[in-house]
C-alpha cells in the first residue's frame, strides 16, 4: 500500500502565522511512515529550515493546486474565495458548515469537484474537538480589549492603530501590563470592570489566564457561564462593565441576545469595549448583536451599529486572534491535533475521520 502524503499549505489570510502542523508533529507522521510535504511560507512562525531539519520535503507555495488528487491538503483557515474547484481531501477550518453568509457557493466548490472536507472545527470526540485554539483566542482577545481600553482612556474619541506583532506571550503581556498601568491614572486609579461570558469554557479560561497576568485585580473580574445566562438576555451587568469578552461557543441553534443596542442606550452604561472572540457576525446565532462585520489586525476595532450616548463603544472581532501569540498557540493545537493526523492512513474507518466525513456529506445534502 502506497503511503498516505499529507500536503501543509502556505496560508494566505493577512497576518496568519499559525499552523496546524508542527516540526515535531511532522518528524511524529514521518516516522509513522507518512509522506509530508510542506510548503515554503515565510510568515508561518515555524522556520522552513524547522521542517527540514525535521525530514520534511520542502515544496514551493501555492503547490497543493496542483498535486495530485490523492494528496491530503493539511492548512489552517479557510481557502480564497476565487470560485476554483476543489478537488482533494482538504483539512481546515472552512466556516461553512453553520450555514455562514456565501455558505452554499464555498460548500460547492468541494463537492462538484468530488472534493472532501474535513473541518477543522468538526473534527469531535466524545462530542468535543480534538483540537481547539479556544484558550489563545481568549488570551488575546482579552489582550486586545486590555489594549483598547488602555487606548480609549489615553486617546478618548481616536481610533486604536494595528495590532503588535509580536513573537510571544511573554511579551504581549509586558505590553499590555505597562498600557494598562499607564491608563489607571486618566480613570481615577480604577482597573477596568470584565465581564466573561462563557467563562468556564477553553476561551473563558485563556481570558482569565490574561487577566491574571496582566494584573487585573480578582474582585474587577465578573465571571458567568451557563448558571448566570439561563434566565436569557440581554444582560445589563455588560452595560455596567468595561470590557465584555464573549467567550461562549456558538451552536447551531438560535441563542437570546446577550447583548442589543437598545440594552446599551441607558445612562448607566460604562461598557466601552467588546471582544467577541466566538467572532461569528454573519450567523444568526451571535449573541452580539451590536456589530456585522469582522475586524482585523491592521484595524482591530469597529464601532456599533447604532446611535449610543455616552462613552465610545468599540468592537474586536478578528477571527485567528490565536495568531498573536502564534508560537504557542501553534505548540499547543499541533500537539492535540496530531493523534488524530497519525491515523489518516485509517480515516475510512476511524471514528474522528468518520464522524467529520458524514458532517460534510450531510451539509453537501443540504444545499439548496
Amino acid at each position: 500500500m502506497s503511503p498516505t502524503i499529507i500536503h501543509l499549505r502556505a496560508e494566505t489570510k493577512p497576518l496568519e502565522r499559525r499552523s496546524p502542523l508542527s516540526p515535531e508533529g511532522a518528524k511524529a507522521l514521518l516516522d509513522a511512515g507518512y509522506v509530508v510535504r510542506v510548503e515554503e511560507c515565510p510568515n508561518r512562525i515555524y522556520k522552513t529550515d524547522e521542517f527540514k531539519a525535521a525530514g520534511a520535503e520542502i515544496v514551493p507555495t501555492g503547490s497543493w493546486v496542483n498535486a495530485p488528487t490523492d494528496h491530503i491538503i493539511l492548512g489552517l483557515k479557510e481557502l480564497e474565495a476565487d470560485g476554483s474547484p476543489l478537488p482533494h481531501t482538504y483539512i481546515h477550518f472552512a466556516h461553512v458548515f453553520k450555514k455562514q453568509f456565501g455558505y452554499a457557493t464555498e460548500l460547492s466548490r468541494f463537492s462538484k469537484a468530488g472534493g472532501l472536507l474535513y473541518d477543522l472545527e468538526f473534527l469531535e470526540e466524545g462530542g468535543r474537538r480534538v483540537a481547539a485554539f479556544g484558550r489563545t483566542a481568549g488570551f488575546a482577545g482579552t489582550a486586545l480589549a486590555l489594549l483598547s481600553w488602555s487606548h480609549q482612556i489615553l486617546h478618548p474619541g481616536t481610533p486604536m492603530g494595528p495590532a503588535p506583532v509580536l513573537d510571544s506571550a511573554a511579551d504581549l503581556v509586558a505590553l499590555i501590563r505597562s498600557k494598562v498601568q499607564e491608563a489607571l491614572p486618566a480613570n481615577n486609579g480604577e482597573y477596568p470592570r470584565v465581564i466573561i461570558i462563557g467563562a468556564l469554557g477553553r476561551c473563558g479560561t485563556g481570558a482569565l489566564d490574561c487577566l491574571k497576568a496582566v494584573g487585573i485585580p480578582e474582585a474587577s473580574i465578573l465571571k458567568w457561564d451557563l448558571p448566570e445566562t439561563s434566565r436569557g438576555g440581554p444582560f445589563p451587568e455588560i452595560a455596567t462593565s468595561d470590557i465584555f469578552v464573549n467567550a461562549v461557543y456558538l451552536g447551531a441553534a438560535p441563542a437570546p441576545p446577550f447583548v442589543t443596542i437598545e440594552s446599551l442606550s441607558g445612562p448607566e452604561r460604562r461598557l466601552r469595549v467588546i471582544s467577541d472572540v466566538s467572532c461569528d457576525p454573519n450567523s444568526d446565532n451571535n449573541p452580539v448583536r451590536v456589530y456585522s462585520r469582522h475586524t482585523s489586525f491592521e484595524n482591530p476595532t469597529t464601532p456599533a451599529e447604532g446611535k449610543l450616548d455616552g462613552p465610545e463603544l468599540r468592537i474586536i472581532a478578528i477571527d485567528h486572534l490565536p495568531t498573536l501569540i502564534a508560537r504557542e498557540a501553534s505548540d499547543e493545537y499541533s500537539s492535540l491535533l496530531l493523534p488524530s493526523l497519525l491515523t489518516l492512513n485509517r480515516r475510512d474507518t476511524e471514528g474522528v475521520w468518520v464522524r467529520a466525513e458524514k458532517t460534510y456529506r450531510d451539509r453537501v445534502a443540504e444545499l439548496p
